[in-house]
């Protein structure tokens, strides 16, 4: 049985791929959910105080692959790092806001493997990312950031994501209140000139 995401990724531009160390960046496929899945579970089992563990709901493979049906049918990008045929990490965007007039950006996400951090991984998906949402149309990406994640802070500054907020004391977890940064940059045009008729 063919699976119509797939299908749907045909009209979606395809990432240069990207090729370092050899990982590969490609859009991504029904068959990697598998993957995303354990790279996704681990960052929420690890991310979070155990002693909450009891109300914690993992998500499931349905509920990945009904997110990455949504973000193919809405024509928002779906990523993937690969290297010697695993998955290592991933990359997509979301609707900023559901209203039309903020239709124009997006919301992004990276996880990469425990296994594979500090290797360049988010290096190659961040910069893919932005080419195809940049792609369809899209004028602004924006990225919330715990505080305390500097590589991650330093690495969206390095592709031209500048702070535009700071929301103190939002999360908790280990005990202590967690803040949040705020980063964003323009796709395209930016806001230069309007956007296309959507």
């Amino acid at each position: 049985m063919t699976d119509m995401t797939d299908v749907q990724a045909d009209v979606l531009p395809a990432p240069n791929e990207a090729r370092s160390d050899g990982v590969t960046v490609r859009n991504s496929r029904d068959d990697d959910i598998d993957a995303m899945l354990a790279i996704y579970r681990h960052h929420i089992s690890h991310g979070l105080d155990l002693a909450n563990a009891a109300e914690l709901e993992m998500p499931q493979i349905e509920d990945i692959r009904r997110r990455r049906k949504n973000m193919h049918r809405h024509r928002l990008p779906h990523l993937v790092a690969e290297a010697a045929g695993v998955v290592i990490g991933y990359a997509y965007a979301v609707p900023f806001r559901k209203r039309p007039a903020y239709r124009y950006v997006v919301k992004h996400s990276i996880y990469i493997h425990h296994e594979h951090l500090h290797r360049g991984v988010g290096r190659m998906l961040l910069p893919a990312l932005i080419d195809a949402c940049a792609a369809t149309g899209h004028r602004q990406m924006i990225g919330y950031i715990d505080s305390t994640n500097q590589p991650s802070i330093k690495l969206h500054e390095s592709f031209a994501f500048r702070q535009v907020g700071y929301l103190p004391s939002i999360g908790y977890k280990f005990g202590r209140w967690t803040d949040c940064v705020m980063m964003q940059r323009s796709l395209g045009p930016g806001a230069t000139t309007p956007p296309d008729a959507r």
